[in-house]
């Protein structure tokens, strides 16, 4: 043992009154304890306590000693305590990372009771729905909505995705309804990133469809109010269209088929080790508020927003690309033809 567990028994012996108490605090036997204060004493070159059979007593030196090392191991408690508490208080700046829609309409209302709670602790919530490099971009974590893929980073899962297909009733009214996979072919799909590809859950098992559309974009809003405008089917998570499925803006179409089970909601850090209170309470605060059942799967409707339907009441009116274009009774007369990538 180091010299300050020296400094431990010498000060257990003298509270304790005897070397045979000390150790049977300490968990050593009187043999071991004596053994130690002899140590101590000849690198200290001098006697720190007379030794009888029944009792000890301090030499001068010893008090003066003692009183020394009892302030010096109080100021080491205290040192471990005061270490203790910042470990559990959140203090500095916390930076994140977090999807673009994801943190402006699930991370940003949260903030502020956030920070209430940790008034010694600053956010700065950086907004990009590209992925960052945490270690060398300086984040303290990453919130990522994805399949991950094995990395050196830790990710705790904090609510699952659900991704469906939906269109707005006004869409569904001119075009009709997709009744199966295969008639996606037939409508306008809407998609970000250059149409990239759906990867479904079906009866069957996994497929992939392509979506084909008129609306290039590198925007995933951008797609979202195109799909409540009306324009064409779009797979979306329920985080981003709840209040819109709630209030009949948009409605499920194909119910049988959902986006990959795999993707889910993650806060994503450098280790697990040394893990800093502003991250873990953090963590610990978002995993709460969405749960396994997240709040967004039964949101509350927004009264303010168009019923469903006062928003087919101008169906056969408009086309999806906003041109002017009458039916009399809304049949699919005016079904969309299938486009071509190229176009």
């Amino acid at each position: 043992m180091n010299n300050l567990g020296d400094l431990e028994i010498f000060a257990r012996v003298v509270s304790a009154g005897s070397m045979s108490a000390a150790g049977r605090e300490l968990g050593l036997s009187p043999a071991v304890v004596s053994k130690r204060l002899r140590r101590l004493e000849d690198r200290l070159g001098t006697r720190l306590m007379q030794r009888t059979t029944r009792q000890i007593s301090l030499t001068e030196a010893g008090q003066g000693f003692y009183e020394r090392v009892v302030a010096i191991l109080a100021g080491i408690e205290e040192a471990e305590a005061f270490v203790s508490r910042r470990s559990a208080l959140a203090r500095g700046v916390l930076k994140v990372s977090a999807p673009t829609s994801f943190g402006r309409m699930h991370i940003a209302p949260h903030i502020n009771a956030f920070m209430q709670a940790n008034p010694d602790l600053g956010v700065n919530l950086m907004l990009r729905d590209e992925f960052v490099d945490i270690v060398g971009d300086g984040y303290d974590l990453a919130i990522r909505i994805a399949e991950l893929s094995d990395s050196s980073l830790v990710a705790r899962k904090l609510a699952p995705v659900r991704r469906i297909l939906v269109a707005a009733p006004r869409y569904l009214e001119r075009y009709g309804a997709p009744e199966n996979i295969e008639d996606l072919d037939t409508h306008i799909c809407l998609a970000p990133h250059n149409n990239d590809p759906w990867k479904l859950e079906s009866p069957n098992g996994q497929l992939i469809h392509r979506p084909v559309g008129p609306l290039q974009t590198n925007s995933s809003e951008v797609v979202r109010e195109a799909v409540i405008g009306g324009v064409g089917i779009a797979l979306r998570s329920t985080w981003d269209i709840g209040t819109e499925l709630a209030d009949g803006r948009l409605v499920q179409v194909l119910p049988a088929y959902e986006g990959s089970r795999n993707v889910a909601i993650h806060a994503v850090y450098a280790s697990r080790r040394f893990l800093p209170a502003k991250v873990r309470l953090f963590i610990d605060y978002l995993a709460e508020l969405y749960g396994p059942t997240p709040y967004w799967e039964n949101p509350i409707p927004d009264t303010s927003a168009p019923t469903a339907a006062s928003a087919s009441a101008d169906q056969g009116l408009r086309e999806p690309d906003g041109r002017l274009h009458a039916t009399k009774d809304g049949s699919n007369e005016n079904r969309p033809r299938s486009y071509d990538a190229a176009e």
